[in-house]
């Protein structure tokens, strides 16, 4: 008799016909169940694997677990590890039966041992890896705290074998059979990625080793790691980034690929060495994090339709300038998706490659290797292209090669770190280009910065007080502006960890080069006339369209001060 969720997924297409013999072989060969052997060859997604089982065997579905309610009783009798090893968490109880949450039904030694801890009947339920960890880490979180359990575990193990050999990419919710200090290191790694963080900090003080999370452009602090496994946890990142552990005196950098569950996840890891031992910050790249639109990225009242409008031109360079951190690449490639078809021919080169772009030919910079941005762009030249994109402008080489390129007919992205939008004329004269070519080449300059948005499941509208009442005139907010007077902001919930911020939106000026910004580059006027003038012919500051964003309910007068400077007026 045909297996049913083998027919489930082949009447959908999602298997063929060799790949159901090789899966239905692997089985016999390994004993291991079924769908273990489907995912692991990589033949479906866990998503559709589960929808067929639940098909194929009449079991309900549960895609999403966050708002479910873990039973004492469970919590009570199941240890953490068992659960976790296994995937198994119960959902609801109800006259003496439990309901449990499962990504492998076929695994059914796990189900019955759950059953003789609970002494009650058991009813499974399907939901995906990702939801299951993360309900069991909500559950036990005040039982027991993952660093504590994994030290709890932790016998001085040998550092080899903690620099087992890795996959091309490792999975960091397999934690079954694997050693404590892997287990932990994989639960740091999926907490982050759960919580939004953008980077890990792992910072050695003389007490402790201290795990920080950037989530939304600030950091907290998170869990504190014992002194006396420092250098194991260490030394398993640099393994895991490809570094060498013997090397403790120089800084490092490295690359490691991470999946969570169907997500592939790109991890830069860097390393120095500080006076209490070595300092890692890991940089969290998600490959299958949506694209945004520009509508979605806080470009509102004129400034879109400027954008959407300069990147149609056909030829010119358009620059986002702004620090580390502030958005300036999903800038370019919410304005690269926008423009993308296949009359065009779009070319990038970037270091790294943050978001894979589909249509769009991607280079990434390897200097290593004499792959550098300007001999890059030089290649690029040669490859007929409509739309370039270049990561950043370092250097005079890169600019000039930039500026070539946007006078020969070709439309060309790019970044440069300045603090406005005025101050990238400037800064391209300082560097050594000439007055008149970047007056004729730049079309546009785009500063920009990132203020948390206010959390939308715990939204509050207020009076303001004393504290408000400053912060707004030094916005330059009347009172009376606001919404029936009150300003708004986020109580603090468990969706925003408490800080009344969820996700983030971008502050941007835009500053079209017209014939009189024309006139002030070729006559090397400063960057504030540049902007003086601007500003009276309407142009919108940072701190300008912060305040707007604040009296539409987006974000807080806090967040705009945060970010922005006094403007020069």
């Amino acid at each position: 008799m045909q297996n049913p969720v083998i027919e489930s997924l082949k009447s959908q297409k999602l298997l063929t016909d060799e790949q159901i013999e090789q899966a239905l072989e692997a089985e016999r060969e390994t004993g291991w169940p079924l769908d273990k052997v489907l995912l692991s060859k990589g033949f479906v997604s866990e998503h559709d694997l589960l929808k067929a089982m639940a098909s194929g065997l009449a079991i309900p579905y549960q895609e999403n677990l966050t708002n479910t309610a873990v039973p004492d009783s469970f919590v009570n009798k199941v240890p953490v590890q068992f659960a976790r090893n296994y995937y198994l968490v119960g959902v609801e109880q109800t006259n003496g039966t439990m309901r449990v949450a499962t990504a492998s039904p076929f695994d059914a030694y796990p189900m019955d041992d759950l059953a003789s801890m609970l002494q009650m009947e058991l009813e499974p339920v399907l939901a995906p890896r990702t939801e299951i960890t993360s309900l069991i880490n909500k559950a036990y979180k005040n039982k027991a705290d993952i660093v504590e359990e994994s030290v709890g575990d932790f016998a001085d193990a040998d550092m080899e074998t903690l620099a087992e050999s890795l996959g091309e990419s490792e999975d960091i919710l397999d934690v079954a059979n694997k050693a404590p200090i892997i287990k932990l290191v994989n639960m740091l790694f999926f907490q982050a990625l759960k919580m939004r963080a953008s980077d890990i900090h792992l910072q050695p003080f003389e007490d402790r080793l201290q795990v920080r999370y950037r989530i939304d452009g600030i950091l907290y602090d998170m869990e504190s790691i014992p002194k006396k496994i420092q250098d194991a946890v260490t030394s398993r990142m640099k393994v895991m980034g490809k570094l060498d552990i013997a090397e403790r005196r120089l800084p490092q950098d490295g690359r490691a690929s991470l999946r969570l569950g169907d997500a592939e996840v790109d991890v830069r890891i860097s390393s120095v060495p500080t006076n209490y031992g070595e300092r890692l910050v890991m940089r969290l790249l998600d490959k299958t994090a949506r694209l945004y639109e520009l509508e979605e990225i806080g470009l509102i009242e004129g400034n879109l339709e400027m954008v959407d409008q300069f990147i149609h031109y056909n030829h010119g360079i358009i620059f986002v300038s702004g620090p580390t951190g502030s958005g300036k690449t999903t800038t370019l490639y919410s304005s690269l998706t926008r423009i993308n078809s296949t009359k065009l021919n779009v070319m990038t080169i970037e270091d790294p490659i943050e978001y894979h772009l589909g249509g769009i030919s991607q280079i990434q910079v390897n200097e290593k290797k004499g792959l550098t941005f300007a001999s890059g762009l030089r290649s690029l030249l040669r490859q007929d292209p409509d739309i370039m994109m270049v990561g950043e402008v370092r250097d005079v080489e890169t600019a000039r090669i930039a500026i070539q390129a946007a006078q020969t007919g070709h439309l060309v992205f790019s970044t440069i770190h300045t603090n406005d939008a005025a101050t990238v004329v400037t800064r391209l004269l300082d560097i050594g280009i000439e007055p008149y070519l970047v007056a004729s080449s730049v079309i546009v300059c785009i500063a920009q910065r990132l203020v948390r948005r206010i959390c939308k499941d715990c939204i509050e509208h207020h009076d303001p007080d004393a504290d408000d009442l400053f912060r707004l005139k030094q916005l330059k907010i009347d009172p009376d502006e606001l919404k029936d007077g009150k300003l708004v902001r986020g109580r603090g919930c468990g969706n925003c960890y408490g800080s009344g911020y969820a996700e983030r939106l971008g502050i941007y000026e835009i500053l079209p080069i017209n014939d009189d910004v024309r006139e002030h580059i070729v006559e090397r006027h400063s960057a504030s006339k540049i902007k003086r003038d601007a500003i009276s012919q309407g142009f919108r500051t940072l701190r300008m369209d912060g305040s707007l964003k604040v009296k539409l309910g987006m974000t807080t007068p806090e967040e705009v001060l945060r970010v922005t400077q006094l403007d020069v007026m």
